[in-house]
């Protein structure tokens, strides 16, 4: 069969063990087991299985090389190759040990850690408790104002036992603590290069100046060069602690254009091409030595508005806009019908999703009406951001032309990545178009980052809604420990945000990316992060 797709989820109560890998090649690398082979042989298998120089062609560069830095997909997935978290997560979404080897709840607030002993950073520096307690004091730092402090904001302390055991002592019982920890915001890095940032800051230096110069994990990769808005390389890292990693490097190019992300598949140059666009499915397919890999995700697209400003200001304008759209054209037109329509930011197979909860229909003569008892009878101009994503340009226009249909006049404005990301955390923008990926699988990560009043801004909330009813059923869920009293506290949270409409979620995304053939167990999981450390290039 020429397409290695994962099933293609046609129902939103898709499985969720199938929610997080899908690989491209056909499994593990053959091995001689023939004794008379020779050991020129052998040696020859073993360089096919354990070598290569992966280049993958992504839409978008690098914003940040520190795990406490920006909070966006391209950075993350070049930091999962050199820094390495306590937790992780397998494919069902359950947590697993890390740098963590065992763990245990000491009592309501009190959770006890075992480390990985001889395990070193990629500047020789011994990972141990201590490490763990200067990075997660840097991560809730004010003074640093990570926008990943909200995953340990509720610590109150770290306390070293010994030079292998450290303990959280948190604030309040917090349910999605471990799967906190398996966040690439919660990363580990060398203790020295944490102490040079601080010291470059005293010196009127920027948070992570130096970490972004010098990232040192205990990954399976390490930097090698960054050339920014060109690409960045990583290479093997001899001395990890782990199995090591088949590849000799991987670099991450950024191809801005999808049709040259195509076409540089095509041509060899690259090996992997991300976020081909579900237009070019049939191309990529067709190709003698390539095909597309689809995997689904936990990740929701949406239209977002600014509340800020006038008109957004006003409920009835956005559920006026929320109620002019036609998600299912957006998803068959641009999407070429690849996506499952979103009623909320959880996907499903993120614990609190509520398939119950009934999203505002399509009605555009309802719409009229809210826009009319809003003082809008005639519309009004506005302006919907996007930045150069080919499928969010597509968005904005259909957007833009169904709009128009109830008077809303829509200029589209496209801005490089970075200075999207900037610009709208800076509440400079009306509406815009992003996405959001619920990497812990839980619906604190998956609501709270985008709806509380604490979070405006940076770390997610880009809507600036505040709302004390949210603020009050969010604080409620990350401190419940029974799993079915959060899920109503998260079915009302999910209720609630149907009548503040503070965004407008079009998809829960599929993945597409091309994948040469020579290219064996490479793989991308629901959190939309490449899984490298298994890959290699079979030649």
């Amino acid at each position: 069969m020429k397409s290695k797709h994962l099933v293609l989820m046609l129902s939103l109560l898709f499985v969720l063990s199938i929610a997080l890998v899908g690989c491209a090649g056909d499994g593990e690398p053959e091995e001689t087991t023939d004794e008379n082979d020779s050991a020129e042989e052998g040696n020859e298998n073993e360089e096919a299985a354990g070598s290569g120089e992966l280049v993958i062609s992504l839409p978008s560069d690098v914003v940040s090389l520190s795990p406490q830095g920006n909070n966006d997909t391209p950075s993350s997935n070049v930091r999962e190759n050199i820094y390495e978290t306590l937790t992780t997560l397998n494919e069902d979404q359950e947590v697993e040990p890390g740098l963590a080897t065992d763990w245990e709840q000491i009592d309501d607030v009190t959770w006890e850690f075992q480390l990985q002993e001889g395990v070193t950073f990629h500047d020789g520096e011994e990972f141990n408790a201590e490490a763990v307690k200067k990075n997660f004091e840097r991560l809730i730092d004010e003074d640093i104002a990570s926008p990943r402090a909200f995953l340990l904001e509720q610590v109150e302390s770290i306390e070293v036992e010994d030079d292998y055991t450290v303990r959280i002592i948190l604030e309040y019982p917090y349910a999605p603590l471990l799967a906190n920890l398996a966040h690439d915001g919660t990363g580990i890095m060398s203790p020295a290069i944490i102490d040079e940032d601080y010291a470059q800051l005293e010196d009127g230096g920027d948070v992570d100046g130096y970490i972004n110069q010098n990232p040192t994990g205990t990954g399976p990769f390490e930097l090698e060069d960054w050339s920014p808005g060109e690409s960045i390389t990583l290479t093997k890292n001899e001395d990890y602690w782990g199995d090591p990693a088949k590849l000799d490097s991987v670099t991450f190019k950024v191809v801005s254009e999808q049709s040259s992300r195509v076409a540089e598949l095509e041509t060899g140059v690259s090996h992997v091409a991300d976020q081909i666009g579900p237009n070019n499915i049939s191309r990529v397919d067709n190709l003698a030595d390539a095909s597309v890999l689809q995997a689904p995700s936990v990740s929701v697209s949406y239209i977002g508005f600014n509340m800020q400003k006038e008109p957004f200001d006003d409920e009835k304008v956005r559920q006026a806009i929320s109620m002019a759209v036609n998600k299912d054209e957006i998803i068959n037109g641009v999407m070429n019908g690849v996506g499952i329509p979103a009623i909320g930011a959880l996907a499903p197979p993120v614990f609190g999703y509520d398939d119950s909860i009934e999203g505002l229909p399509y009605d555009v003569e309802q719409a009229k009406e809210l826009l009319a008892e809003a003082g809008y009878e005639d519309g009004f101009e506005t302006t919907i951001w996007t930045n150069d994503n080919e499928q969010r340009v597509d968005t904005a226009v259909a957007l833009q032309s169904q709009l128009g249909d109830i008077g809303i006049d829509v200029e589209i404005e496209e801005l490089e990545w970075g200075a999207y990301i900037e610009r709208t955390a800076n509440a400079e923008h009306d509406m815009f178009i992003l996405g959001w990926s619920t990497v812990t699988a839980d619906a604190d990560y998956g609501l709270y980052p985008l709806f509380h009043s604490s979070q405006q801004g940076e770390p997610g909330n880009r809507s600036f809604l505040a709302d004390d009813e949210v603020d009050e059923l969010l604080d409620e869920g990350r401190r419940e420990t029974d799993p079915e009293a959060r899920q109503q506290i998260y079915s009302e949270v999910q209720q609630k945000l149907v009548d503040l409409a503070p965004m407008m979620y079009t998809h829960h995304q599929e993945y597409l990316l091309g994948v040469s053939d020579s290219v064996k167990d490479f793989g991308i999981n629901a959190q939309g992060i490449y899984q490298i450390k298994d890959a290699y290039i079979e030649e």
